[in-house]
C-alpha cells in the first residue's frame, strides 16, 4: 500500500507527558509530520502557578515517595497547545481525528459536577479558559503519576488479599507494582476518605485529554492503559472482581464503590466522540473531528514499531512483541496491549544510560564523552569481556544492586573493556531474558532502537548481532507520533482489518524511510549466539551472581 502525497486530511496526536504536552499533525497519505511542538510545563509561563515544583514537576510531596501534579495543569496545556496550533497557520479544520497518549498510571479524581462541567463544552460558546470552564471538577487536588513510590503497604496489600504474586500476575499480567494506579487508589482513599467519597469517577491521564475534547468524562479507558491500572484482567479485557475487592474491601462503599468510578474498558481505536462545540469555534476544528480512545506512552510508542522496540533511555525499556495471554510470571516485565490492540510485554532496565554516564565517570572521563565510548567499542571485540555493573538494584531482570564493577574475563580493567563488557551485558542480558516472555512470539522483521545512544554504530552493530535482526534506528521516535499514526488508523473501520495493517505499515515505513538500519553481521552473530558462546556465558554468570 504505497504512500503518496496529497491533500488528504491529517490527525493530531498529542503526548500528555510528565514534563511536556506535545502534539504532532500527520499527513494521512504521505506520513508527513506537517507541525509537531513540545510544550514544556516549567519553561511555558502560560502554565505557571499551578503548584509544582520548577525541577521535579511535582506538587511538594507530604510524605517521601508521594508524587502528584496539578490536574488543572495538563486542562491548561491543552488549551495552549491548541492556541499554538490555530497560530500555526496549519488547517485545523482539515483534522480528522485526535488521539491521546497519557503518562502511564496517571490518573485524576472527577467529582459529582464533573460530567456537567464537561457536558457544557458541547454547546456553543468558547469563552474563559478551560481550566476557568472544568477547574471545579476535581474532587482531588493532585493527579498521581508513575513517580509514585509510597504505595508499597498498599500493593503488597493487594497483592495478599488476590493470593499472591503468582495470582496476581496470572489474572493482571504485572505483580502489581507500586507505582500502578490500583496501589494510589487504595492510599488516597486511606489518607483521604473525604475526597475519595467525593470521587464519582476516576480517570487515566490518557483518557482525560479525549474526555475534555469530546465534553464527556464518562468516556470510556482503552484495555491498553487499563494494564497499566492493576485492576484489569489481562486475558478478559475486563475489570478484575477479584482485585477490585482486594484494592477496596475495607474503603468507604467497598468494592462497588470502586467499581463504579470506573470507566467502561474498550479498544485503543474506538471512537469515542466527535470534538466539543468549544474546541470548534475557538480553534475551528470540524464537527465530524473524530475522538479517538486514546491510550498510555508506552502503548502509543510501541505502534511506531512493527515488532520488538528498544528504548535505550536513562532506563532501559524493551517491548518484547508476545503472543496474546503471555506474561512475566517471575514479575520482572507488565503484560500490556498497544494503542493497535497488540499484545505485549514491558520490561524496564534501571541501570541504563545513566550507569553508561556514571561509568565514565569513574574512569576520569567527561558523562557525555561519546566519542570516547565509541572508540572503546571500536577497539574491543564484541561478546569478548565479561562484565556487569548493577550500582543500583535491577528491576529487568531482577537483581540486587552490586556497587563495583564485576570483571569474569582476563582482559585489563581499563575503560574500553569496562564500557565493552557492560554494554554487552546490558544489551545481552534484556535480549535473553526479554526471549523467555516471548518464546514462542514473532518479534517482526526489525527492532526499532530509540533514544541516545542509538546514535552509535557500534552499539548498533551490537544490537543487530545479538538479536539477529535488522536495527532501525528510530531516533526520537515519541508517543505523540504514535498517537498521531494510530488515529489514521482508527479512521478505517474496525472489521476492515487487513486495510488498517497495511496503513499502519505503511506510515511506519514513510516515517522510517530516511533512518539508517543495521544488518547482523554473520560473524558477530555467531559469537554472541553460538553454543556456549557469549550469550549462554552470560546467563550462567548472571544466575550465578544473583544467587550469592
Amino acid at each position: 500500500m504505497p504512500l503518496k502525497p496529497s491533500n488528504a486530511r491529517t490527525t493530531l496526536g498529542l503526548d500528555a507527558s510528565t514534563q511536556s504536552l506535545s502534539a504532532v499533525l500527520l499527513e494521512i497519505d504521505s506520513g508527513k509530520t506537517l507541525w509537531s511542538r513540545s510544550l514544556a510545563y516549567r519553561d511555558d509561563p502560560r502554565l505557571h502557578g499551578y503548584g509544582f515544583e520548577h525541577d521535579t514537576l511535582i506538587i511538594p510531596p507530604r510524605e517521601a515517595g508521594e508524587a502528584e501534579q496539578p490536574p488543572r495543569l495538563f486542562v491548561a496545556a491543552l488549551d495552549a497547545i491548541m492556541a499554538d496550533l490555530k497560530d500555526s497557520g496549519q488547517d485545523v479544520s482539515a483534522i480528522a481525528a485526535i488521539n491521546t497518549s497519557g503518562q502511564q498510571h496517571g490518573h485524576v479524581y472527577l467529582n459529582g459536577d464533573a460530567e456537567a462541567l464537561f457536558r457544557n463544552l458541547r454547546g456553543t460558546g468558547s469563552d474563559g479558559s478551560l481550566v476557568g470552564r472544568l477547574g471545579g471538577a476535581f474532587a482531588y487536588g493532585g493527579a498521581p503519576i508513575w513517580k509514585t513510590a509510597n504505595t508499597s503497604a498498599e500493593a503488597a496489600h493487594i497483592r495478599g488479599r488476590v493470593g499472591g504474586k503468582a495470582a496476581m500476575i496470572a489474572r493482571t499480567g504485572s505483580d502489581m507494582p507500586l507505582r500502578f494506579s490500583a496501589a494510589a487508589h487504595r492510599k488516597v482513599a486511606l489518607r483521604y476518605p473525604e475526597a475519595y467519597a467525593a470521587t464519582r469517577r476516576i480517570v487515566q491521564i490518557s483518557s482525560l485529554i479525549p474526555a475534555i475534547l469530546a465534553g464527556d468524562c464518562t468516556i470510556p479507558v482503552d484495555f491498553g492503559n487499563a494494564c497499566g491500572t492493576g485492576l484489569m484482567n489481562y486475558r478478559a479485557r475486563a475489570w478484575d472482581e477479584t482485585v477490585v475487592d482486594a484494592a477496596a474491601h475495607d474503603l468507604p462503599g467497598g468494592p462497588r464503590a470502586l467499581a463504579d468510578k470506573l470507566p467502561p474498558i474498550v479498544h485503543p481505536l474506538a471512537v469515542v466522540g466527535r470534538v466539543a462545540g468549544y474546541f470548534q469555534e475557538k480553534f475551528g476544528f470540524d464537527p465530524e473531528c473524530r475522538v479517538i480512545a486514546g491510550s498510555g506512552d508506552n502503548p502509543q510508542t510501541k505502534v511506531l514499531a512493527s515488532g520488538d522496540l528498544l528504548s535505550l533511555g536513562t532506563s532501559f525499556v524493551y517491548m518484547i512483541s508476545t503472543l496474546e495471554g503471555e506474561v512475566d510470571m517471575e514479575g520482572a516485565a507488565n503484560a500490556m496491549y498497544d494503542a493497535l490492540g497488540r499484545p505485549f510485554n514491558f520490561g524496564c532496565r534501571t541501570n541504563g544510560a545513566l550507569t553508561w554516564d556514571r561509568l565514565r565517570k569513574s574512569h576520569g572521563l567527561g558523562a557525555k564523552d561519546y566519542a570516547a565510548c565509541d572508540a572503546a567499542l571500536a577497539a574491543t571485540v564484541p561478546g569478548s569481556r565479561l562484565r556487569f555493573w548493577h550500582p543500583d538494584s535491577e528491576s529487568f531482570p531482577i537483581t540486587v544492586a552490586n556497587p563495583d564493577v564485576v570483571r569474569l574475563d582476563d582482559g585489563p580493567a581499563d575503560f574500553a573493556s569496562d564500557y565493552a563488557g557492560i554494554v554487552d551485558s546490558s544489551l545481552g542480558l534484556v535480549y535473553r531474558y526479554g526471549m523467555k516472555i516471548g518464546a514462542s512470539a514473532t518479534h517482526g522483521d526489525a527492532i526499532s532502537v530509540c533514544g541516545g545512544p542509538s546514535a552509535s554504530p557500534e552499539i548498533m552493530r551490537r544490537i543487530a548481532a545479538i538479536w539477529k535482526l535488522p536495527a532501525i534506528q528510530a531516533g526520537q521516535a515519541g508517543a505523540a507520533l504514535g498517537a498521531a499514526v494510530a488515529a489514521a488508523v482508527a479512521l478505517i473501520p474496525e472489521a476492515q482489518t487487513g486495510k488498517r495493517d497495511a496503513l499502519a505499515s505503511s506510515l511506519r515505513a514513510a516515517i522510517y524511510a530516511n533512518r539508517a538500519t543495521v544488518v547482523p553481521e554473520t560473524e558477530l552473530v555467531r559469537r554472541y549466539h553460538a553454543p556456549g558462546g557469549f550469550l549462554d556465558q552470560l546467563e550462567a554468570a548472571f544466575e550465578k551472581l544473583r544467587s550469592r
